[in-house]
């Protein structure tokens, strides 16, 4: 069949972007401002880290406790992350982390691989949006050697020595590595050299071999993030959003789809940028898409696949793509996760009778033989507060699985984890996992996860009360 041309007066009728000059009300102002507030969110959340990764003066650690580091380089810990950090909600101490910020609007940036023998590793590089684009981890069979970070539309030479290259649409990167380690002193001493030949940096320095660093000596950068308190460090202002929103769709250009959304967006900022009543409007609205919208998305409890006995997962970590919803969701309650392949994660914030985790209870979980987590790496159980960090306690422990090797078993073959403030009897400390006397949540890693744990046949055993 022959194609029909377009009429005459297609392009008239179909104008390319909403007009700039045309008069709107407040309404439609704050119905826009509403949806991209909350559209927009992870991304304005991931860009001004990179603003604060771009103040560092050197690599070293924020505070003495988290990995800071100028753009386009890195630093790694050289042990578990240290309980008071209040950088990145849901932390876990199964790994070594590392957290880099690549500005590849700026330049390609190497990715540094050693050779990991038999240890878990897996690197995590997200874009703009949250979304993986590099499959870097012992997984995918990744190689020692050398990856190169890159812009779709970088049009350089890629040098000899490079193995991949990995490329996405946005200007900014982060990179976190992760490794696994053993609640063990001899542990912490093996795994320093592997750590040492993590890294990353500009594509001008490479030169085909490995560079080092010893981890251990990285200098105490202050607390230059404003970072501290109960809550996560806040990364999203609704006050300054819509002034700092144009730097971040500059840095993520539109998905497919989503050019029209982009035209809308920009349209209502034009509109409003000589016009005070309507720029205030729309800050009133983001303020109240933040109370609203965004805060009750930090309980699990309100979003997530639902699973038996009250645990809930998700399906699409760092492949969100246009599901808002769940980015959105995962960006406020424990943003950075790995993908699917690399990670499984279930939450937990009630009890088996759909009551609040609280510590003035005393609860069990008790995984049959044979049933602990299905996994190729490792498993762990994390308790957080109700702001997702770790609770202080007398013998700072903050979570149980793989790394932990003197779990005790069941005559049966089973394992019973204790949940509780107070300290068990002593046949049971091994197996204690202490809990604050406020409500608190349950976490579930499963790191390269089998298949059974991916398709939901496998689940979590209920939380008891006692």
């Amino acid at each position: 069949m022959k194609a029909v041309a377009p009429s005459p007066n297609w392009s008239a009728a179909m104008p390319p972007a909403p007009d700039p000059d045309v008069k709107i009300t407040e309404g439609y102002a704050r119905m826009v401002a509403r949806d991209t507030y909350f559209w927009a969110w992870p991304m304005m959340n991931i860009y001004n880290r990179r603003l604060a990764f771009n103040e560092a003066s050197k690599p070293g650690l924020m505070n003495g406790v988290l990995p800071f580091a100028p753009l386009n380089m890195m630093v790694m810990l050289s042990d578990y992350v240290k309980p008071d950090q209040r950088w990145v909600a849901c932390p876990n101490q199964d790994v070594a982390y590392g957290a880099g910020i690549a500005a590849l609007d700026e330049t390609p940036v190497v990715v540094q691989v050693p050779d990991f023998g038999d240890r878990f590793w897996v690197y995590q590089v997200v874009d703009l949006r949250t979304d993986g684009f590099a499959t870097i981890g012992k997984m995918y069979g990744t190689q020692p050697g050398f990856y190169l970070l890159a812009r779709d539309d970088w049009r350089g030479e890629v040098p000899k020595g490079i193995t991949q290259v990995f490329r996405t649409r946005t200007g900014t990167a982060f990179v976190v590595p992760r490794v696994f380690l053993d609640d063990t002193p001899e542990d912490r001493e093996a795994i320093q050299k592997v750590l040492s030949e993590i890294d990353i940096y500009p594509l001008a320095e490479f030169d085909g071999k490995m560079k080092t660093h010893d981890w251990r000596t990285m200098p105490n950068l202050g607390n230059p993030s404003g970072e501290g308190g109960s809550e996560e460090a806040r990364w999203v202002f609704p006050e300054k959003f819509f002034g700092e929103l144009p730097a971040v769709l500059k840095d993520a250009p539109p998905l497919p789809g989503e050019e029209a959304r982009y035209a809308q967006i920009n349209a209502v900022l034009a509109a409003a940028q000589n016009n005070p009543s309507l720029r205030a409007a729309m800050t009133d609205e983001a303020q109240k898409a933040e109370k609203e919208l965004i805060s009750p998305l930090l309980q699990f409890r309100n979003w997530g696949i639902q699973l038996a006995n009250n645990w809930s997962t998700t399906s699409n970590n760092a492949a969100f793509g246009t599901d808002y919803f769940a980015r959105t969701a995962v960006a406020k309650s424990n943003i950075l996760v790995n993908a699917p392949a690399e990670t499984k994660y279930l939450y937990q914030d009630l009890d088996d009778s759909g009551a609040r985790l609280n510590g003035s209870n005393v609860y069990t979980i008790t995984f049959p033989k044979d049933q602990t987590p299905p996994v190729y790496g490792f498993w762990s159980l994390t308790l957080y507060d109700a702001h997702h960090f770790f609770v202080p306690n007398d013998i700072n422990r903050y979570s149980l699985g793989t790394k932990n090797k003197t779990l005790k078993y069941n005559d049966d073959g089973s394992l019973t984890i204790y949940v509780q403030a107070a300290r068990p009897s002593n046949d049971k400390v091994a197996n204690w996992l202490p809990a604050p006397q406020t409500d608190f949540s349950l976490y579930l890693r499963a790191y390269w996860p089998q298949t059974s744990i991916i398709d939901g046949s496998w689940t979590p055993p209920p939380v008891g009360k006692e």
